[in-house]
């Protein structure tokens, strides 16, 4: 396996992990101030990172919730931003533009700010109420497994919360077994399809994010890959027409309560292309996790799958994934 270290990959989840204490103390903060919404906002990936943790809790609990891009909760976005809110904020540098305005704008509002953060000492971190720094750890999901799951078994909605964050403690390790299970299958689908003039990228529920910020940031922004991404409900209004047989097409098969669209694109699809491929969390091993727990996994178990995608086709096309034409390049 190409650019693979399962030491590394492992330390970095122990990172996250040895914080669980502190992850855990905000979150039982947070419960005791009374909040009446839990909003999740940032750009780009990390509000995609962020939009499964919102899912979830409108599954699980009546707890009030929003997820909404920063660039847009500026612009009035959300109506019941207040005093009794606390904001979710995610960012790999601590300094993007429109998630740094957003803080400040929601701070003015009185609104108590938790930030996950890839750098120490950033603006945003300056900003917030509360902080996590990640650093090198991964997977930054990790962060909000802990936060948002102890919010909801603090409100009686997520009664097995202590032994899914027991598990968790072995999250990095058996992200790392998938990525060996997937490495094959990724290494190959990266060479038939990586000079496809046109894909489609599909997915639902937890899974949705992935799909959208995959072909958006991977595919999109650091292959320049042209691609469209559709949610598998949304597929049957528009999209389906574009389907032919040489058209590429990528189903992620979710492990959550949405698995039913996402079975029925796939059975539609199967009729009217001869280049489809499924990535179904369901064919990974996670070993050390309980199954009662993996319909909650679905977003870093692909995220873990892709990546073998990213690494392959880096290597196969000689194209970094850090190079970029204009983003951060330019003002815009």
């Amino acid at each position: 396996m190409i650019n693979f270290d399962e030491t590394k990959i492992v330390e970095n989840g122990k990172f996250i992990y040895q914080q669980r204490e502190k992850i855990e103390g905000i979150a039982d903060r947070i419960f005791d101030k009374k909040f009446d919404l839990l909003l999740f906002t940032s750009s780009g990936g990390s509000q995609a990172m962020l939009d499964p943790f919102a899912f979830y809790i409108r599954h699980m609990s009546k707890l009030q919730t929003e997820n909404i891009l920063s660039a847009d909760l500026m612009l009035g976005a959300c109506n019941r931003i207040g005093t009794g809110t606390v904001a979710f904020m995610t960012s790999k540098s601590g300094d993007t533009a429109e998630t740094v305005a957003a803080a400040r704008w929601l701070k003015e509002k009185g609104v108590y700010l938790v930030s996950v953060i890839g750098k120490e000492n950033s603006l945003l971190e300056e900003i917030s109420d509360d902080a996590i720094v990640y650093g090198e750890g991964r997977p930054q999901e990790l962060v909000f497994y802990l936060m948002i799951g102890r919010i909801l078994y603090r409100n009686g909605d997520f009664d097995s919360y202590p032994k899914f964050a027991d598990e968790l403690k072995g999250l990095a390790y058996a992200l790392a077994q998938v990525r060996k299970q997937a490495d094959e299958k990724c290494r190959q689908y990266a060479l038939e399809y990586h000079k496809e003039p046109y894909n489609i990228w599909i997915g639902s529920g937890d899974l949705w994010p992935t799909a959208y910020s995959y072909s958006m940031c991977v595919l999109e922004e650091s292959q320049w890959i042209r691609t469209k991404s559709v949610s598998s409900p949304e597929f049957f209004h528009g999209t389906l027409e574009l389907l032919e047989e040489d058209v590429c097409t990528t189903l992620l098969l979710t492990e959550g309560v949405t698995r039913e669209q996402d079975e029925r694109v796939k059975a539609f699809a199967m009729q009217h292309t001869k280049k489809l491929t499924c990535f179904d969390c369901k064919d990974y091993e996670l070993p050390g996790i309980s199954d009662e727990f993996r319909y909650l996994l679905s977003p870093v178990v692909m995220a873990a799958v892709l990546q073998r995608i990213s690494k392959n086709i880096e290597e196969i096309t000689g194209h970094s994934l850090e190079i970029r034409r204009y983003y951060r390049k330019e003002n815009y």
